[in-house]
């Protein structure tokens, strides 16, 4: 989105409470569900004594290492730093916006997922679209940064799942 669609995309939110509310609550409520459910998934390889264990703990682990250095190195500003409007989501981080560690996030965990439960792995890619959508319409990343994010989660998951493990 360039700076005009930013404008009136957070305009026309901001205008309505209760879409604030709810675009703010669905952030924090599936990024909650996401992190609570990754060290159950760990748990239950754990307790069934899962081969699946040990890729499941580093398949996320090391790439979401690999993104957040990448990250801090690329140092990309966020919308609300280039078009200078305050973000739908609270968010006063400086810079480090591509790719979404968010959205990356939520895809390398729904492919741990897909590893164990299909059902799942695939329910947590629909919540890895819906975060998307939330992060761009919340004024906190560009369409790129969460493109690259969902992109970077599923490559890394099929070489780690698919061609390491």
């Amino acid at each position: 989105m360039n700076e005009k669609r930013f404008q009136k995309v957070t305009e026309i939110i901001r205008k309505r409470k209760l879409l604030v509310m709810a675009i703010n609550l669905l952030d924090k409520l599936i990024t909650a569900i996401t992190f609570m459910c990754y060290p159950l998934l760990l748990a239950y390889l754990f307790v069934n004594k899962s081969d699946l264990l040990l890729s499941a703990v580093l398949v996320p682990g090391v790439s979401f290492a690999v993104v957040t250095v990448f990250r801090r190195l690329y140092n990309s500003k966020r919308p609300y730093e280039v078009y200078d409007f305050e973000p739908v989501i609270q968010k006063n981080t400086l810079g480090k916006s591509f790719p979404s560690r968010h959205v990356f996030s939520i895809f390398v965990i729904g492919m741990t997922f897909l590893q164990v439960q299909t059902d799942l792995g695939i329910w947590f890619m629909f919540l890895g679209v819906l975060l998307a959508m939330i992060r761009v319409f919340g004024g906190v990343h560009f369409i790129k940064d969460v493109t690259v994010g969902a992109v970077a989660g599923i490559v890394f998951g099929c070489i780690g799942f698919y061609v390491i493990f």
